[in-house]
């Protein structure tokens, strides 16, 4: 964990986040939280780190996403070196889709 994100406000936003039970509810709170840039972006890389995940080379993800290298590059070494959230998240919709993955 990045302890210089933890503080009261983050740990408030999380809960919120955590109580959210539908994708429908989801756009509804991050329509509100974010701007339009802010949620594409986090798509897009979300989106780069299942790409990566599943073993997708830089060319067809930038095809794919558009984002640029150096953001691939920047979610690689989070996948790698980070904290483990895009794995977690990742593994567990797997799980969820029936697709194998552990939680």
């Amino acid at each position: 964990m990045n302890t210089k994100l933890k503080n009261n406000n983050t740990d408030s936003l999380f809960r919120a986040i955590l109580t959210l039970k539908t994708v429908d509810e989801c756009y509804a709170f991050f329509d509100d939280l974010c701007t339009v840039p802010e949620l594409k972006a986090m798509a897009q890389r979300y989106a780069v780190a299942r790409m990566l995940d599943e073993g997708e080379i830089y060319t067809r993800i930038v095809e794919q996403t558009g984002a640029s290298t150096a953001t691939i590059s920047r979610v690689n070494r989070a996948l790698n070196y980070g904290s483990d959230g895009y794995a977690l998240t990742i593994n567990r919709v797997k799980a969820e889709d029936g697709e194998g993955g552990a939680s």
